[in-house]
C-alpha cells in the first residue's frame, strides 16, 4: 500500500508560482511512478507530468512544458511539482497519483493508477 497526501496548493495570480508536494509513505520504493494529475470543474481528470520510475524520466503535457518541473527527494519520499508562470487556465484541483507496475504507454492514463492523494486546490486569477 501507498499512501500519498498533496500539499502546497493555494491562491496565486497570474504569472505567479506554487511548489506542490507529494508526500509518500507505506511502499516507497524508489522504482514508483509518481505522476500529477489535475481536474478542472466540469472536466475530466486530465495528466499533467510525471516522473517516471524513480526518476529515470520526466514527462509533461504540451500545455505546460516550460513552465512546470517535476522533481523528487527519495531522502524524504516526497515529489514536487515546481509551478512557474501560472495561467488561469491551471486553475484546477491537483492530484498525484502512483504505480509501480505501470507501463510507459499508460501513463497519462488516470485509470491506470492504484494509489491516490486527496487533492489539492490551486486558483490563479487575473
Amino acid at each position: 500500500q501507498v499512501q500519498l497526501e498533496e500539499s502546497g496548493g493555494g491562491l496565486v495570480q497570474v504569472g505567479g508560482s506554487l511548489r506542490l508536494s507529494c508526500a509518500r509513505s507505506g511502499r516507497t520504493e524508489r522504482s514508483l511512478t509518481t505522476t500529477w494529475f489535475r481536474q478542472a470543474p466540469g472536466k475530466e481528470r486530465e495528466f499533467v507530468a510525471a516522473s517516471w520510475r524513480g526518476g529515470i524520466n520526466t514527462y509533461y503535457t504540451d500545455s505546460v512544458k516550460g513552465r512546470f518541473a517535476v522533481t523528487r527527494d527519495n531522502a524524504k519520499n516526497t515529489v514536487y511539482l515546481q509551478m512557474n508562470n501560472l495561467k488561469p487556465e491551471d486553475t484546477a484541483v491537483y492530484y498525484c497519483a502512483a504505480d509501480a507496475r505501470l507501463i510507459l504507454s499508460s501513463l497519462r492514463r488516470a485509470d491506470q493508477y492504484d494509489y491516490w492523494g486527496q487533492g489539492t486546490q490551486v486558483t490563479v486569477s487575473n
